[in-house]
């Protein structure tokens, strides 16, 4: 069952790519540039951003995608969480992938481990924090609002 979502994500990734790739502006002076040079990232520590409870990586930055779509990674430290749950606007989407997080929804809570996704719909208070005594590591799929 782990492995069926890890697939499901990893098969769900080049579409979303795709799909952003086919939203792009249609005037070629508009038009961003994909390469295989810049369509893959491979996770470099030098290019890590430490915050107070860990680091972050981004695989897809915030101004990569012209309909603002991210994914990072976020690791943080045993018993930490990298903020208070909090609201915004477009859907967020947490898949763990080490480690024992505990979310939260509109006051609820909950914990999972590896390979467990944890959907926020856009306005939900929302929130994940590290409840093990191991590194917790997870991906963050959003939208940001574009410019």
């Amino acid at each position: 069952m782990k492995s069926y979502f890890f697939l499901v994500i990893i098969l769900l990734l080049p579409s979303i790519f795709s799909f952003a790739q086919d939203q792009a502006p249609k005037n070629p002076s508009e038009e961003k540039k994909y390469t295989i040079e810049n369509c893959i990232n491979q996770f470099d520590t030098a290019k890590t951003v430490k915050t107070s409870v860990g680091y972050q990586y981004w695989f897809i930055a915030q101004k990569f995608l012209e309909d603002g779509l991210t994914v990072k990674m976020s690791v943080v430290a045993p018993h930490q969480a990298t903020h208070a749950a909090h609201k915004h606007e477009g859907d967020e989407i947490f898949f763990i992938l080490e480690g024992t997080a505990q979310f939260s929804i509109n006051g609820k809570t909950t914990s999972g481990g590896a390979y467990t996704s944890f959907y926020c719909p856009v306005g939900s208070e929302h929130g994940i924090s590290n409840a093990g005594s191991t590194e917790l590591k997870y991906l963050v799929i959003r939208k940001y609002p574009v410019n």
